[in-house]
């Protein structure tokens, strides 16, 4: 059984570590409030430690002096507002084709090196603005000539452009060369002709050596690349199995071509008419499927050979084409999807099909005639011819294609019916479905790179010829990425000309003098609130001031942690956040003076006095907080800043009045000599 001598030491020994755990807990803070004071104000560190090191000849460690991002207002810089004209532009397209302008621009002054741009539109009376604010920059001229362009978009393909033109010695250079290259093919051919096996040449010489063997098969003398080889097969009658008795050229280098046979195969000229429904491919404006049905079937009824083109321009949800009746053009086999390739296939010219359905839709085919095309078969050894690429090398692996954003009607975030994928869905005008196919018909299984502004947003391979002027882009992508990529293809596909009707440049004079004054009033406001929490509490008010200088170094600390810009209103939030701050230490000592007088000691009062006041402080907190968070999401940027700089102050408010004035608190408690009452601005005596 414990003796009281026993029982008295523990509670001794207990005590004393309670004390020690108090006490080191405001060390810690007080370390906390000088490491934070180092961190936002580094330049003063360092200014000691070199009068250290010039005195003793210790080294200190120096500190890197990253300054707070300033706002335009601080700062100094260029303020600038842009009228969007959008005659061109659908009613419902103008918000979709605005916010494109604004990420345009967005991307463009971040690339001018704008450490912290503000780019946002408004919208009144009809009139669709952009507003540009471009902190540090003064040079207000170059801002303009930055930004003043209309968005650029266009579709590339794998290939070689130069910036410059070639000089007369660089371009002999490629004809000397060249000579030599038909040299090295003609000695090739020669070996073919003689008899040679071809399939051991093509092994030997060819550029190309896959599994192929250099066996090309349904080429057509319209083809862009292959058109030359099988126009020289007929030129010069050469035989099955027979080699073309010169060598060809055409865009991929030199060819020594072996004939190995043609057929003949049927093409459709073919337009139809599409209904797409809920759950098909890239369809803008879906409708339950049964609508889709019974217009189908209508249209099937009305439609005839003369007025087909006209049902098509108003009633086809195939907008790439919809403007020329729906034109698709010479068709072959492999070409389309196959429910609608059998469809056109077995129809008879002049007629129109029943209703067929692929994953687009429902359609009707108008089959306005049919022709026979020789596709022929020929194996060929590939050499190399040089071009201009090899003298002088291109600056950038992708070439440009007359495909441009003005074929681009329109790009929508869609999403797949089976898996709830998000895609982008591009519509081309009839000009662009032409060019569009055309491209894909010779780049399958390889990427087109679609660039907006000079930089790649989007490289997505070619998995088949696509016709129509609709595609789609599929991928991995979550959907804020899907929705960025079709912002950006529409800003480059609608044409939103923006023009400047303001400039403004504040100087850094101005800027700095709005700086100093801002910092003095902030300063007087700390020392008055100061001056009012020593009058009126005393020995808490001294530690809700010490508090407070913690307060206000961590406010410091996070602006530079999270890149917050410190603009005028940004310091009013902040100084709105101390009265708060203020305003939570008050009710703490009120409720702390009421238990105090009550005949409670210095320890339970305190413990009660901050019980008593947290419901207030909590849901007064609270309710500021959910209004900070309100005005930062409705309202520009300059309010932004305010509401900003208010939530981070009444977070960390929370914090000081809570936890580190309660610690301070606690501290004097176990100290005897502070315990007296008039120390805490009441008359009434207590037994501690």
């Amino acid at each position: 059984m414990q003796t009281w001598k026993t029982k008295r030491r523990t509670e001794h020994a207990k005590r004393g570590k309670s004390r020690w755990k108090i006490r080191l807990t405001g060390i810690v803070l007080l370390l906390a409030t000088l490491g934070a004071a180092v961190y936002d104000f580094p330049s003063v560190w360092n200014q000691g430690a070199g009068a250290v090191q010039a005195k003793t000849g210790w080294t200190m460690p120096r500190l890197a002096d990253e300054p707070f991002r300033l706002g335009l207002d601080l700062q100094g810089g260029t303020h600038l507002v842009y009228d969007a004209d959008m005659k061109e532009i659908p009613a419902g397209d103008r918000e979709v084709a605005l916010e494109g302008v604004r990420d345009v621009i967005e991307r463009r002054v971040n690339a001018f090196g704008v450490a912290e741009p503000v780019v946002q539109t408004t919208t009144s009376g009809g009139v669709h603005r952009v507003i540009v604010e471009l902190a540090g920059v003064l040079d207000v001229n170059a801002a303009i000539n930055e930004i003043g362009e209309t968005p650029v978009l266009e579709f590339k393909e794998p290939g070689q452009e130069l910036d410059r033109e070639p000089t007369a010695e660089e371009q002999q250079q490629l004809k000397d060369q060249q000579v030599e290259d038909r040299k090295a093919a003609n000695t090739v051919l020669a070996e073919a002709r003689a008899g040679k096996d071809f399939a051991e040449l093509v092994l030997t010489h060819s550029l190309q050596r896959d599994t192929t063997q250099g066996i090309v098969e349904n080429a057509s003398a319209d083809s862009a690349v292959y058109g030359p080889i099988v126009k020289a097969i007929q030129n010069t009658g050469t035989r099955v199995n027979g080699v073309v008795p010169r060598v060809v050229e055409n865009t991929d280098g030199l060819n020594i071509v072996k004939n190995l046979g043609s057929q003949r195969e049927e093409e459709a000229l073919l337009s139809h008419i599409l209904i797409c429904f809920e759950g098909t491919i890239a369809c803008a404006n879906p409708i339950p499927e049964l609508d889709a049905s019974l217009i189908i079937n209508r249209l099937k009824k009305e439609a005839t050979a003369e007025n087909f083109a006209q049902l098509a321009k108003e009633n086809s949800t195939d907008i790439g084409s919809k403007e020329k009746g729906v034109d698709l053009g010479w068709v072959g086999k492999g070409q389309m999807i196959l429910p609608f390739e059998l469809e056109a296939f077995k129809t008879p010219v002049g007629s129109i099909s029943d209703v067929v359905q692929t994953d687009f839709g429902y359609h009707i085919i108008y089959k306005r005639d049919a022709r026979k095309v020789t596709l022929y078969k020929f194996q060929r050894a590939l050499l190399p011819m040089s071009d201009i690429f090899d003298i002088v090398p291109a600056p950038s692996p992708w070439k440009n294609t007359t495909l441009s954003g003005k074929h681009l009607e329109r790009a929508t975030v869609q999403f797949d019916p089976n898996t709830g994928s998000p895609y982008v869905s591009l519509e081309f005008n009839d000009e662009g479905a032409d060019l569009f196919g055309k491209l894909t018909e010779r780049l399958v299984g390889q990427q087109i790179a679609i660039f907006l502004d000079g930089a790649p947003i989007s490289k997505p391979v070619v998995q088949s010829a696509i016709y129509g002027g609709q595609a789609v882009i599929t991928g991995d992508s979550k959907l804020n990425e899907v929705k960025l990529l079709a912002q950006r293809l529409n800003a480059g596909a609608l044409p939103v000309p923006v023009k400047l009707v303001s400039q403004q440049t504040v100087g850094p004079t101005l800027g700095k003098v709005s700086l100093d004054m801002s910092i003095r009033a902030a300063l007087i406001g700390f020392v008055l609130v100061a001056l009012f929490m020593i009058l009126a509490y005393r020995l808490p008010g001294i530690l809700s001031v010490v508090a407070l200088v913690l307060y206000a170094f961590l406010n410091l600390v996070a602006y530079k942690l999270f890149g917050v810009t410190v603009t005028l209103s940004s310091i009013a939030g902040f100084v709105l956040s101390l009265g708060i701050a203020v305003d939570a230490n008050v009710l703490i000592f009120e409720r702390f003076k009421d238990e105090f007088r009550a005949g409670r000691d210095l320890t339970s009062a305190i413990d009660e006095g901050f019980k008593r006041a947290w419901p207030p402080i909590r849901d007064g907190h609270l309710t500021t907080l959910i209004s900070a968070i309100v005005l930062y999401g409705f309202s520009s940027s300059v309010v932004r800043g305010f509401a900003l700089t208010l939530a981070i102050g009444v977070l960390l408010s929370l914090f000081t009045a809570i936890t580190v004035t309660r610690a301070y608190m606690a501290n004097v408690s176990v100290w005897r000599w502070l315990q007296k009452p008039w120390l805490y601005g009441t008359r009434k005596s207590t037994q501690v």
